[in-house]
Parts: structure tokens; sequence; C-alpha cells
């Protein structure tokens, strides 16, 4: 499941659009995620398994990407697909934010061990952090939002 959003907070954005995609595997949190925030704008979800999402891939200025840190045997595939959204031509300009999301469950692993997973390591030319997250919680989701509009106020998308 994909969701796409424009006009986050705008306390945290004043004024200015941004449009964000929130990318992730199914049963990631992305509409947890985008419910504890308490969104006030339309939000439209699309599936993961269509190709629909490339029609939203112009002008986004950063993606979300969300991670279940929980579920471990699924990491591979959500690496895949994560990589595979970064080498989208229309997506190369991008700020890459991403929640490693469900950290109150047990056996979730920490941000090290996401960055690892996912390989961020060779996330060379954009902007990217990583945030330790729990959807149900309301852990880790400010705190993220403000580096991606700290990072997009100073010209990072």
């Amino acid at each position: 499941m994909g969701l796409v959003f424009t006009r986050l907070f705008s306390s945290l954005f004043g004024n200015k659009e941004a449009r964000i995609l929130v990318l992730g595997l199914d049963n990631a949190g992305k509409t947890t995620i985008l419910y504890r925030l308490q969104m006030g704008e339309v939000v439209s979800t699309i599936p993961t398994i269509g190709p629909y999402w490339r029609c939203y891939f112009p002008n986004t200025q950063a993606i979300i990407y969300v991670v279940d840190s929980s579920d471990t045997e699924r990491l591979v595939i959500a690496k895949e697909e994560f990589h595979a959204i970064l080498e989208e031509e229309e997506l190369k300009g991008a700020v890459v934010l991403i929640f490693a999301n469900k950290q109150d469950l047990p056996g979730a692993l920490d941000d090290a061990a996401v960055t690892e997973s996912l390989e961020l390591h060779k996330i060379k030319n954009r902007q990217w952090s990583i945030f330790k997250t729990s959807a149900i919680k309301g852990e880790g989701l400010f705190e993220g939002l403000d580096w991606l509009s700290n990072t997009l106020k100073s010209g990072g998308g």
C-alpha cells in the first residue's frame, strides 16, 4: 500500500506545499501513522502491488518509507522495494525519511539494524535519515517529520 498527501502540517511547513509519498510494504504501519498524526487532509490509498504508484511520482519532494521493524522475514523484500523506488527517475531528487516502525513489538530491530538490512549506506546522492517509531504509541513520528521539514526548508528536496 502506498499513501500520498500534500500540505503536511502547516506548523511544520508553513504555507509551503510539499508532495510527500508514504510508501512501504503492506502492514508496515503507513495508515496507522497518518491516523496518529491526525491529518486534516484527504488521504488517498493505493495498493502496493499495482503499477499505479508512478502516477504520483512527478513533483515529489520527499519519500517517507515505512518499515515494519518486527517483520524480519520480509526485510529483504522491503529493501528490494526501497531501492527500486530510489532508482525511479522522477524520484531522484526526493529526500528520504525512513520510519523503522513497530519499535514497541518484541524482537523489533533497532534503527542501526534496519539501516544495515536496508543497506542505507548505499544511498550517496540524496539526503536521508532513519527514525525509530511506534505508530501505535506515537513515538518518533514528530521527530522524523521535524527532520524532514527542516531538510526541505533548507533546500534538500
